[in-house]
């Protein structure tokens, strides 16, 4: 099979000029056979979280790409990357000059899925819903600085924000503040199960097998109005148990398009085959990153010399180029570095791996050597390269001579539970942004109600940094803030960062706006989809 790579030039995308899709549920081309889409995500509806689809309680970002396609909000981020801008709204602004009150009207003849008109209300309800349930996944936390939500007639809705905010309008673009029909939720509970009801762009069925649903059929919703030009009358999104299943999927013809998560192996092989093919390779800008976060008050990893040591010993550089080579960089911040306020805080603290300083560190603090821990990794939720990432972890500590360490792999549905039960010290985590900005790689690891339940805290971050940068609608001038919330990571090691990654998609190539199926917060864009000449 013939392949052909189409790469595109890197999104410097939060300083360029915002292209914003328009249109509504009537645009694009339709018609056609549905477009299959493959993805390695898992959707399971378990014991421990049965309620995997509910904005109030999703907070994972296979689950937000079903939200995405079905739940509005009113604000979203466009096509072309840059500020948010409104989608179920008409006009969303801040009407004081302290940026405490935020003002929104809504477009009019909204309607749900099922025709009912959808309110003022209704947004409050939604968003009240989800801060007054604090589901255990902390995505309540994003609507922190929210104090009261007010509606004033049918179509605009007020927030009191408790204190200044220059990200807020990216929180209302995220899924915990989508709209949902008060008729189909309940005020004080999560909605069990697969099903979801708003006024986005699709109607979703889910085809379930068991606890787990196995496809999510997104029909074009008739009743949507907003800005989004929707190309397709339906999109299939098949779950498969690997990257190699759904690859053969793909070069089977049984789907279109596959995406997260491709293998290390798969992207090369296509990048590396010849152009003029039936496949597209397409390379998009993207904000992932991965890092180690520490239970800091467990005995093994409670001395901050531990942390620090291992944030010593561990070569960032080697892990990337034995395991993701070009399709990742190493990360010495949590912060992205393409992104506003960006720091190379770890490399400022620790400089290059040195064996020798990590071993000074455990000795000041009087710490036994080697340090027995246990790194915990799931085994199918961050792409099957994740195993061999904590192998060379394990390699790199253990040759160091100061730790004798351990790797143990656990499945996604379990692992999860697992970790906000506390039983880890150390687990390694994937974050895809909630929005593109720097505040977003900080508070929810930080703040209080973080979302990783850490018991770490520091008043100085909380109480005074991150409220400083979200006063500072100019981001630029969030920086001097952002970098000294960096500098106390690396200096306390709460969290490890590790490296930050690039997305993909490979379709084939009679599928069109794939340059648009994911944004650099890897929101799965469907509606971009759609059928047409090779390109």
């Amino acid at each position: 099979m013939n392949r052909k790579t189409l790469v595109l030039p890197a999104v410097v995308g939060l300083l360029a000029p915002v292209l914003a899709a328009c249109g509504g549920s009537d645009s694009g081309s339709g018609g056609g056979d549905a477009i299959v889409v493959g993805t390695t995500d898992r959707f399971t509806a378990s014991k421990d979280a049965p309620a995997p689809l509910d904005p109030a309680y999703s907070y994972d970002v296979g689950t937000w790409n079903i939200l995405r396609q079905t739940v509005q909000t009113l604000m979203i981020q466009p096509k072309g990357e840059g500020e948010p801008v409104p989608e179920a709204a008409e006009s969303c602004g801040f009407t004081d000059t302290g940026n405490e009150r935020y003002a929104c009207k809504l477009r009019s003849g909204l309607q749900f899925a099922d025709g009912d008109a959808v309110t003022a209300k209704d947004v409050k309800f939604s968003i009240d819903r989800a801060r007054a349930i604090k589901a255990d996944s902390g995505v309540f936390a994003l609507l922190s600085t929210i104090d009261t939500i007010e509606t004033q007639g049918d179509n605009e809705v007020i927030f009191h924000l408790k204190t200044a905010d220059a990200t807020f309008p990216f929180k209302l673009s995220t899924p915990v503040a989508g709209i949902v029909n008060p008729d189909d939720y309940d005020k004080g509970k999560l909605r069990d199960g697969f099903a979801v009801d708003g006024s986005g762009p699709y109607i979703l069925k889910a085809d379930t097998d068991g606890d787990e649903m196995t496809k999510a059929v997104f029909t074009r919703n008739p009743h949507y109005k907003g800005t989004l030009k929707v190309n397709n009358d339906e999109v299939d999104m098949v779950s498969y148990k690997d990257a190699d299943a759904m690859g053969t999927a793909l070069q089977k013809g049984d789907i279109d398009l596959m995406t997260r998560t491709m293998s290390p192996e798969q992207i090369k092989k296509l990048a590396e085959s010849p152009a003029g093919g039936d496949i597209d390779l397409v390379e998009l800008n993207g904000l992932e990153i991965r890092y180690l976060a520490f239970d800091t008050t467990d005995p093994a990893v409670k001395s901050k010399a531990v942390r620090q040591a291992m944030a010593q010993i561990i070569n960032r550089n080697e892990l990337v180029s034995k395991v993701y080579g070009s399709q990742a960089e190493p990360l010495y911040s949590l912060v992205p570095a393409s992104l506003t306020g960006h720091s190379n805080s770890f490399v400022n603290t620790y400089g290059e791996p040195n064996v020798g300083k990590a071993k000074a560190l455990l000795a000041d603090a009087d710490i036994t050597k080697p340090v027995k821990l246990t790194l915990n990794y799931t085994t199918d939720h961050y792409g099957p390269a994740t195993k061999q990432e904590f192998e060379v972890l394990q390699k790199q500590l253990n040759d160091s001579g100061l730790f004798d360490v351990t790797i143990k792999g656990t499945a996604w549905d379990a692992f999860v539970p697992a970790e906000r039960k506390g039983e880890y010290a150390v687990w390694g985590m994937g974050w895809f942004p909630d929005f593109p900005d720097a505040d977003n790689f900080v508070a929810p690891f930080l703040d209080k109600d973080n979302f990783l339940k850490s018991p770490y805290s520091n008043s100085d971050i909380i109480d005074t940094l991150i409220p400083s940068s979200r006063r500072e609608a100019d981001r630029q001038s969030a920086t001097k803030s952002l970098t000294e919330i960096q500098d106390i990571v690396a200096k306390d090691v709460p969290i490890l960062p590790l490296w930050q990654g690039k997305q993909y998609v490979a379709a084939n190539n009679d599928v069109t706006g794939t340059a648009y199926a994911l944004n650099s917060s890897a929101t799965l864009q469907l509606w971009e989809l759609g059928r047409g000449a090779s390109s």
